[in-house]
């Protein structure tokens, strides 16, 4: 087995790197389901991961892999049944935090949060946004939307820290806030398709439920409910903008490969929303979606940008791999720039 890229670790309880390296092909079986996964799972976060190097694209293909399996435990369980899923991935998270695991991938996770000395706290928090969904929670306010953001998709952000390696630790809740923008994102392109299944993201304080079903209605009598659902989707999008403009800043903090390919799989997702602006918010009119060829012009553009910062990068000098000093929350997140 390879060394570890960061120094030796070691987690409370005297957990370390010896013992994870134990089984290194359960570890590569573990690392080829993960890619699998993300190849089947994301074609927009696939394309971003293959801009990766190599080991860096196997760790995020593992975390992605997990949080999907995960996400999908709780949404494909019978209503009756998510209560309980929530608490077995928690009582999971036990055995990979303590190694007492035998699935492959759950190995290749144990190895990767060993290595990178990654949270426990960011893998709860995960887990409590998917509780939320699992409790069919709505959202009183666009405050209260962001906790739940944080929770599913803002921690993510402060994962991939870890599997990045960052320079400077301010950039840490911009990666937040930029995991914060596409999930935002991802809520208005799914209005329409979250609705068939009961379910309803959008900030109550800006459309109510049955306003919500009545503009989902093909009858010419829904115009001014679709405006209501336009207007609360514009206002979502102006908010996913914002945190955009924040989390695009710490790109400039991480390795150029690093820096293209979190950047090419951000501009994918601000296209979506750009697209359902453009169709003045109707998110009734079809899914957006960003075919292959725009992807790849906003990976040329990714590129571009890095191309633009060559002489800042070049006076700061190549950035070196560390990991973040602290754990950050959402408190955090909420008064970064």
């Amino acid at each position: 087995m390879s060394p570890p890229q960061v120094g030796e670790a070691v987690l409370p309880g005297g957990l370390d790197l010896a013992r994870v390296s134990t089984d290194y092909r359960a570890i590569r079986l573990g690392q080829k389901q993960a890619q699998a996964i993300l190849a089947s799972g994301s074609k927009s976060f696939a394309l971003a991961g293959a801009l990766l190097g190599t080991g860096i694209r196997q760790d995020a293909a593992v975390l992605y892999a997990w949080c999907r399996v995960a996400d999908d435990r709780i949404d494909l369980a019978p209503s009756s049944e998510r209560a309980r899923a929530v608490t077995e991935l928690r009582d999971e998270l036990d055995e990979v935090y303590s190694g007492a695991v035998r699935q492959p991938l759950l190995i290749a996770l144990h190895e990767l949060v060993t290595r990178t000395r990654l949270p426990r706290a960011y893998l709860d928090d995960l887990v409590d946004g998917f509780g939320m969904d699992a409790e069919g929670v709505r959202y009183a306010s666009m405050a209260a939307l962001d906790l739940y953001a944080y929770r599913v998709a803002g921690v993510v952000g402060l994962m991939m820290c870890h599997v990045l390696g960052v320079r400077d630790s301010r950039c840490v809740p911009q990666a937040a806030r930029l995991g914060m923008a596409m999930q935002l994102t991802n809520i208005c392109r799914d209005v329409a398709e979250d609705l068939q299944y009961g379910r309803q993201y959008l900030p109550l304080d800006h459309i109510s439920p049955d306003e919500l079903r009545t503009a989902a209605d093909d009858s010419s009598s829904n115009g001014g409910a679709r405006t209501s659902v336009a207007g609360a989707v514009a206002a979502l999008l102006d908010r996913a903008e914002a945190y955009y403009e924040s989390g695009m800043k710490g790109l400039g903090d991480l390795g150029w490969r690093n820096a293209l390919a979190i950047g090419a799989a951000a501009r994918i997702y601000r296209a979506i929303g750009r697209r359902i602006a453009k169709r003045r918010f109707d998110v009734f009119a079809g899914r957006a979606v960003v075919s292959l060829p725009a992807k790849l012009g906003l990976a040329l553009a990714s590129a571009w940008s890095l191309v633009l910062d060559l002489p800042r990068r070049w006076r700061r000098g190549r950035p070196g791999l560390r990991l973040p000093p602290t754990t950050v929350r959402f408190s955090d997140v909420q008064s970064a720039d």
